[in-house]
């Protein structure tokens, strides 16, 4: 604050140490810019408020987002682009720590940011922040009454040279789990719809748009805007839902009418976050943790009861089984079995997912289905049982249903089928999270939008889908090797994805296929298979086991059936000692869509993790992060032959310091994965 003096204060939070804050008030000249820059620099964010308000970014020098227009318009009230005046400017810094609940990619998080707050004669306020990896910015309104959102402006233009990875939507109505088409910017067209977060390739780095703080709001959706830029567009809110098919009336209802606003909301409010993760290289990405940082602190007090780990889950197997001497499927013995096998591996949780009651009433029971007892054997067994529904059900019997949850003994539930993220189905969320905390359930989201900040609002919302996982390998190629290695660059930044890892049954898929070369050849066949009933992936084995330390889930499910981890009990037994939450994360190396490699730790031990596309690839890898001391190292790559029997790996087990380095061999579609533990 040149020239200016600062307000030193010093503050105590149960989430951090003591940090200064310093800030200056003033009246600002509405024809002259204002600027924010981040702790150390390399961001500058320059605001001009005289005709309305835009704003610009530069990184390390470089314009990355050229002027863009944000607005916030109300009904009966002048927005800032029609009548307003700066009535002050204040500026703020804050470094604290904080400790995440559920430890995501780390136990502690350094906040450290420069904030500038803008104040409006007409009651508005907009706060910028400038991180060292992102800048974020929120209206604020202060209002007496209750108001009415009529849309928000919120433009991200960019220079003609920017590519964009853009998740290109068909409605507002979706599970938002879609495939990144990596095209010009100048291409998106102002129909192009897409759910965030987006991630911008520009001549100065990588720009990733998305929310946080989402609360008692419409989520927030992009269109390009016919030139070399995007603009916000948000779902307005409900006027006229219908039911869907017949066999899926339970569960969908898409809108066929909207009101004409986004939100009727309290006057005096903050609202959501719009968030800019900058990165100079792709792996900068991989540790961004600002959609936590930004999001609405903890609401529930002791979270001590909330346990992260592994779920033995039923449906994407089908609940196939073999060996057994009874008929699988949705019974009572079935998942007596999924519990032993739970039991036996230190697997946390089973889930009972759909078919474990009659669609359409929780409260109902299905015939050879004892509920009763497969809570109580697990209780016995020392496993927790997690129950699904679909939002609709739920929403139609809420309480009588969450109350049943919790008096059969359940420690979570997997709401899905959501689809929307308006402003009505985005509070149904929060009530889900609230509710279910009041009974001490953990809460796992599917058919949903994105991570938003929910998760630290209300921490036992321990997960949440929002991404096209392992299971459309059952229906579709979509789940391909480079789709894998897009994910942890742009879905996982917002937050945690329940991708459901861990396929036994594994094959080449199309893509690399056409990579392998036989005598300058490429082969006419490929060994991957759409099988709904016995799924494979579109991976080598080992692809899929390091996805347990690549990809983040708290809540992380093993897909495969028990009956195929038994079979494969090396793999099994190796997946099961991966934690889900870590307490340091570190990017190794990495290039969206290409290959990833991660180090975590969680206590004295590591964990590495990688993963390629659909090229064959080699890594180097300098243990240089590991403490000094002498380690044993467990080992899982990809066989010899892996690039045509996806199954064939190799364990291998050996001595290293930090001294070492591994050398990585990755098949097409391949991985690695690795247990470092001190002697």
């Amino acid at each position: 604050m040149k020239g200016k003096k600062a307000k030193l204060s010093t503050k105590i939070s149960a989430l951090a140490f003591a940090f200064a804050s310093f800030s200056h008030a003033s009246v600002a000249d509405s024809h002259a810019p204002l600027t924010l820059t981040s702790p150390s620099g390399n961001i500058k964010v320059t605001v001009n408020a005289e005709n309305g308000v835009s704003y610009q970014v530069a990184f390390n020098g470089k314009q990355i987002i050229a002027p863009s227009q944000i607005d916030l318009i109300l009904q009966n009230t002048p927005s800032l682009a029609q009548m307003h005046q700066v009535s002050g400017v204040t500026h703020d810094s804050l470094k604290q720590e904080l400790f995440p609940e559920v430890r995501v990619k780390s136990k502690k998080i350094v906040d450290h940011y420069q904030q500038m707050t803008i104040t409006f004669s007409n009651n508005y306020a907009v706060e910028f922040r400038a991180y060292d990896n992102g800048v974020a910015y929120r209206f604020v309104t202060q209002f007496s009454d209750p108001i009415t959102v009529v849309n928000e402006v919120a433009e991200f233009n960019f220079s003609p040279s920017a590519s964009v990875y853009y998740p290109l939507e068909e409605s507002f109505y979706s599970h938002n789990e879609r495939s990144y088409l990596h095209q010009d910017i100048g291409n998106i067209k102002v129909t192009d719809l897409a759910s965030t977060p987006t991630l911008i390739d520009t001549d100065g780095g990588k720009v990733l748009i998305t929310e946080t703080a989402l609360h008692d709001y419409a989520g927030m959706w992009l269109l390009g805007d016919g030139h070399d830029g995007l603009q916000a567009t948000f779902p307005r809110q409900p006027s006229k839902v219908v039911a869907g098919e017949i066999e899926w009336i339970d569960r969908n209802q898409p809108v066929v009418e909207r009101h004409n606003y986004l939100a009727k909301t309290d006057g005096t409010r903050a609202f959501p976050w719009r968030v800019l993760a900058i990165a100079e290289n792709d792996t900068d990405l991989l540790t961004n943790q600002l959609t936590y940082q930004l999001a609405i602190p903890n609401k529930i007090g002791d979270t001590s009861w909330i346990k992260p780990g592994k779920v033995a889950w039923d449906w994407y197997n089908a609940n196939n089984l073999k060996g057994v001497d009874f008929e699988a499927g949705l019974n009572t013995e079935t998942y007596k079995f999924y519990i032993d096998f739970a039991a036996k591996y230190g697997v946390e949780y089973v889930i009972l997912d759909e078919g474990w009651y009659p669609l359409g009433d929780l409260m109902g029971s299905v015939e050879g289905f004892d509920v009763k007892e497969v809570m109580a054997y697990a209780k016995q067994k020392g496993v927790g049982i997690i129950l699904w529904a679909t939002w609709l059900t739920l929403y139609e019997q809420f309480d009588e249903a969450m109350d049943r949850f919790a008096e059969l003994g359940a420690v979570g539930i997997k709401p899905d089928f959501f689809q929307r993220d308006d402003q009505e189905m985005v509070n149904f969320y929060w009530k889900i999270a609230d509710e279910a905390a009041k009974r001490k359930l953990l809460v796992d989201f599917h058919g949903s939008y994105k991570p938003a900040g929910l998760r630290r609002t209300y921490p036992n919302v321990i997960s949440r889908e929002g991404v096209k996982g392992l299971e459309w390998n059952k229906w579709s190629y979509d789940s391909t090797p480079e789709h894998n290695t897009t994910l942890p660059f742009i879905r996982m930044v917002a937050g945690p994805m329940d991708y459901t890892p861990g396929a036994m049954s594994n094959a080449v898929g199309p893509a690399a296929f056409e990579q392998i070369q036989y005598k300058g050849k490429a082969p006419d066949h490929q060994d991957f298979t759409i099988r709904f009933n016995r799924p494979m992936s579109q991976t080598t084995r080992v692809h899929q086991m390091a996805m347990f330390t690549v990809f983040e889930s708290p809540l992380q499910m093993m897909a495969d059936s028990p009956s195929q981890y038994l079979a494969n009990a090396e793999s099994a037994k190796f997946i099961a000692s991966v934690p889900s939450v870590w307490d340091e994360t570190i990017a190794l190396n990495g290039e969206i869509g290409d290959y990833i490699t991660f180090a975590r730790r969680s206590g004295d031990t590591w964990f590495i993790g990688a993963m390629s596309d659909e090229h064959a690839r080699e890594l180097k890898v300098k243990l240089d992060f590991l403490p000094r001391g002498k380690y044993d190292i467990e080992i899982f790559q990809d066989g010899v032959n892996a690039h045509r029997f996806a199954e064939d790996y190799q364990r291998i087990t050996k001595k290293v310091t930090n001294k070492d380095i591994l050398t990585l061999k990755l098949a097409p579609g391949g991985g690695y994965t690795a247990k470092i533990s001190p002697r």
